[in-house]
């Protein structure tokens, strides 16, 4: 009996479980997946609670809804990947789970702690995050009674969690302040350690002015030093200060602390593999998938369930002695909203920039890219129940996990 071992429970890892529950002979696997959390979060609804477009019920379900019979799921924190040794010592008991394969998906998490002032007086008061569901929450009942002021948002550092997230953010509040009846009494800015909001020429040439158009003004190449609570402004490290009434803050997002404890991860803890395949440069055994890997794409859950399509045939590929595929090429598509009910579209992958066109039909769509629409707003919404009813349990989704280049055309 050949044992794999899957880490961690969230998009990536519930994904591959399922896939290789159904591709596997049961006889011969014995598959176990471990979380410490008992909660699975839809992560992308965390920006529409903010502005009371859905609740924490429309973004939590328990993980072992999703885990599929046969496979058995352990709770319990890692201490320790012991990947010379094949095998991973729980936090929980101490017990040692050897392993043939491992599949680390560890995902990605804020740690607003390295920037200094971020947690002081200010945090949950006027300074809020909303990637996590207690900032999402705290800034709700926050904006129920805030009546106006200079509203701040700052991204510290990439890579985030789901990039376009800020930018919806920010149009997002520029509705919902518009329908509550003080949008001329709230000054937006975005301060972004990016060169501006859309950063490939032709998704700027395209969208470039969109916040511009929205009353919203673009800080680029801001790094943050500090936050100053007292003083209320964040500070630069080229000390250029940006005052503001109420600060929403996307902290350094940073992978597992058990990833570089293990001596697996980069500074900040996400883990080199081949682009194109997942597997380890160093183990042979050791595959990554999800936020937890440090590759040239967005960490978002259509990066995790392309890449998981990839990976599961792949792997039968390796198992049986033949040689792996390139096959995931970075694909990656993104709703991103853009307020009054309307959305834009963006699909793209490691080679080829966000291009305007129809998807996923040719001249049909029904969504537009690099255009907005009610449509793509739509698909947006809709996407949270293709995520709890078949993205997660690994089902097959009409989309081809390779990027095509039919309906797009670049100019």
């Amino acid at each position: 009996m050949k044992n794999l071992l899957i880490l961690g429970a969230g998009t990536a890892g519930t994904m591959v479980a399922n896939k290789m529950r159904r591709l596997l002979d049961n006889d011969e696997w014995r598959i176990t997946i471990v979380d410490q959390h008992e909660t699975h979060y839809y992560q992308p609804g965390f920006l529409f609670i903010p502005f009371g477009m859905y609740s924490k019920n429309d973004v939590v379900k328990p993980k072992r809804d999703f885990i599929p019979q046969g496979v058995e799921l352990i709770m319990s924190p890692i201490e320790a990947i012991e990947a010379e040794k094949n095998q991973v010592k729980l936090a929980k008991d101490g017990r040692l789970l050897n392993y043939d394969f491992l599949v680390i998906a560890t995902g990605a998490h804020t740690v607003p702690d390295e920037t200094p002032g971020i947690k002081e007086n200010g945090w949950h008061k006027d300074v809020f995050d909303f990637y996590t569901i207690e900032g999402a929450m705290a800034l709700a009942r926050y904006l129920r009674t805030w009546q106006g002021g200079r509203m701040v948002l700052n991204v510290v550092e990439n890579p985030i969690k789901c990039p376009v997230a800020p930018l919806e953010f920010l149009m997002l509040a520029d509705w919902f302040f518009y329908e509550q009846g003080i949008r001329d009494r709230v000054e937006i800015t975005y301060a972004t350690p990016l060169p501006g909001a859309f950063t490939k020429p032709i998704a700027s040439k395209h969208l470039g002015d969109i916040l511009e158009q929205k009353g919203v003004k673009v800080i680029p190449d801001f790094y943050i030093e500090r936050v100053d609570p007292e003083h209320k402004k964040i500070v630069s490290y080229d000390e250029i200060e940006v005052e503001y009434d109420l600060l929403v803050t996307v902290p350094l997002n940073m992978g597992a602390e058990v990833i570089g404890e293990s001596g697996l991860g980069d500074d900040l803890n996400f883990i080199p593999v081949d682009q194109h395949t997942f597997l380890s440069p160093k183990y042979d055994n050791m595959f990554v998938l999800g936020d937890a890997a440090n590759l040239p794409t967005s960490k978002a859950g259509s990066v995790a369930h392309f890449a998981v399509d990839s990976f599961a045939e792949n792997f039968v590929r390796y198992i049986d002695g033949l040689e792996m595929l390139p096959t995931f090429d970075g694909h990656a598509n993104c709703f991103i909203e853009s307020g009054f009910g309307k959305g834009l579209l963006i699909d793209f992958n490691y080679d080829v920039e966000p291009l305007p066109g129809k998807y996923p039909l040719p001249g049909i769509g029904p969504f537009s890219l690099l255009q907005e629409s009610e449509m793509n707003h739509w698909g947006k919404m809709m996407f949270r129940w293709l995520y709890w009813n078949t993205l997660l349990k690994g089902e097959e989704l009409p989309l081809p996990a390779k990027m095509s280049m039919a309906g797009k055309w670049n100019n």
